[in-house]
């Protein structure tokens, strides 16, 4: 057994954190070891306790969690899992925590949920576990890069590709390095990125601002087109590439794969049908094995397949899986990975370099 990650639980609400505790304390691998009703007293018990990861309430009085998690990521960089409620408004803050450097997010119970923070064990423990190098952000990702405004001589229409990515923990941060790299005329692009349901827009949203093409939540029927992409709605349906003769996205009732709707293995599973060696596959940061087989299935029908490596991921989790499948024919640092995944689907135009 591993040594217990030691935690520290801080949110205003006394309710709150006995709740929190109680969930993470069932967990033989977990202590609790504080908790705190404001970043007063949390900065002083990260002082004293030195723990291994914080929960972290996004909403406080006198300096909210946003404020409070700029200053560890600067004074004192460590795993912090963000606790915040599930409206448009948490949904914004929670986005900007996981640019500033939180490890992940998960969303306070509504009422009447039968399994309250049903994950968040395993999220401490990665984090515990995670040889993350916690970096602050800031606003670096909403500089454009050269490759938002230059499209180069490449003719993504003439490639006819279809780009397939998947990603979980630390995908935020991950999909902003990626995406900001593509260009206006992008081949057609669709993402599932585990993440609670109303988080997907207000990312959707993030990366609109952030990215040259055109980026929307996902919904049933829409037409995949050069320069757009497309990300799974959270929580509720999975998201698939149907109709070869016009490509669209399909969003799927089915259950929970790998424990997740959406699923990276559906979409993924769904490219490597449609598309064959016309797509390219790459699976970035996350916990467990989500989106593995599914990539295997896209290289072995002929499609360029790319993984995150290890030193650049937040969890080396379903990379991992997928890199000791044989499912990732390259494994590349985040920085190098927009880049070359352009470079796989670009048929270049006549008399061009």
């Amino acid at each position: 057994m591993m040594t217990a990650a030691r935690v520290l639980v801080v949110d205003d609400s006394a309710t709150m954190r006995g709740l929190i505790t109680a969930i993470l304390s069932n967990d033989p691998e977990v202590e609790v070891v504080g908790q705190a009703a404001d970043a007063m007293q949390a900065r002083q018990a990260i002082k004293d306790l030195d723990p291994d990861v914080i929960t972290l309430d996004i909403e406080m009085p006198n300096m909210n969690g946003l404020e409070f998690l700029e200053k560890i990521m600067r004074l004192r960089p460590m795993p912090v899992i963000m606790v915040s409620t599930l409206t448009h408004k948490g949904a914004e803050a929670s986005i900007a925590a996981l640019e500033i450097g939180a490890f992940d997010c998960v969303g306070k119970p509504l009422p009447g949920d039968p399994r309250p923070f049903s994950d968040l064990a395993d999220k401490v423990k990665a984090a515990a576990r995670s040889q993350r190098k916690f970096i602050i952000s800031g606003n670096k990702a909403a500089a454009p890069s050269a490759a938002n405004t230059n499209t180069g001589a490449a003719d993504y229409r003439a490639g006819r590709k279809i780009i397939a990515i998947g990603s979980s923990t630390g995908g935020v941060e991950a999909l902003i390095s990626v995406l900001q790299k593509f260009p206006a005329n992008c081949p057609p692009t669709v993402i599932t990125q585990h993440m609670p349901h109303t988080f997907t827009k207000s990312f959707a949203e993030r990366l609109n601002r952030l990215c040259a093409p055109t980026v929307q939540e996902a919904t049933d029927g829409a037409r995949l087109e050069i320069g757009k992409i497309y990300l799974a709605p959270g929580g509720e349906r999975h998201l698939q590439v149907v109709n070869p003769s016009s490509p669209s996205c399909r969003l799927l009732d089915r259950e929970p794969v790998n424990g997740h709707r959406p699923s990276v293995d559906v979409l993924f599973d769904s490219v490597a049908e449609l598309a064959g060696r016309n797509a390219v596959g790459v699976i970035l940061t996350g916990m467990g094995r989500d989106g593995a087989s599914g990539l295997l299935k896209m290289r072995h029908a002929g499609a360029r397949t790319f993984g995150q490596n290890e030193k650049t991921c937040v969890v080396y989790g379903m990379p991992r899986v997928a890199f000791e499948l044989g499912a990732v024919e390259t494994q590349l640092p985040l920085s190098s990975i927009g880049e070359e995944v352009l470079k796989s689907t670009a048929a270049r135009r006549e008399g061009s370099e």
